[in-house]
């Protein structure tokens, strides 16, 4: 693995609703009448965190290290993933400086849920709830959230070196330019 003191990731993930099932995004279940269609739990918001923690180090996606064709993920709650997620990251010596979220859904309205799943996903990456943002949009009836089929997720990440990448950082800049 490399030594850069900082990795940048991103992640995306899509899921369909379906009528009566729960939903879940960013960790927190949020009252409606359609649910994500998944393996998991299906917090799409989450499983985008996942792939950007991952991506951000090369490791592959969400899907390689949870496959869903495994009966072991059925129905797992996504909060165990990226706790799981979280660990690899540390244990490659990384961990996240900040993480920022989008989630495009026409409905429900997810301003009032927006600080719990900030403070969720704060607490699962054991880091400040102002190192985590989560903002919602619309895309005002259009395309597949417009219509209410689906739920998309856009998440970025800052992962920096957890075990010495300040010493590394210096050792870089007094290096001689060659």
């Amino acid at each position: 693995m490399s030594s850069l003191p900082f990795r940048i990731g991103h992640g995306y993930d899509v899921h369909a609703l379906g009528e009566g099932l729960e939903l879940w995004l960013g960790g927190v279940r949020i009252p409606h009448t359609k649910g994500c269609i998944a393996h998991s739990d299906g917090d799409v918001a989450i499983h985008a965190l996942c792939d950007a923690m991952l991506g951000a180090l090369a490791l592959g996606d969400i899907g390689q290290h949870f496959p869903d064709t495994s009966e072991e993920y059925r129905g797992i709650d996504s909060k165990i993933l990226l706790q799981k997620v979280d660990t690899l990251v540390r244990s490659h010596g990384y961990a996240v400086s900040n993480a920022d979220i989008t989630i495009a859904a026409q409905r429900p309205k997810l301003a009032p849920y927006i600080i719990r799943m900030r403070q969720t996903l704060a607490d699962i990456l054991g880091v400040d709830i102002s190192q985590v943002s989560v903002k919602a949009t619309t895309t005002e009836h259009l395309g597949f959230t417009g219509r209410e089929e689906g739920i998309a997720v856009w998440a970025s990440v800052l992962l920096n070196r957890s075990d010495g990448g300040d010493m590394q950082r210096r050792e870089m800049t007094s290096r001689p330019r060659l």
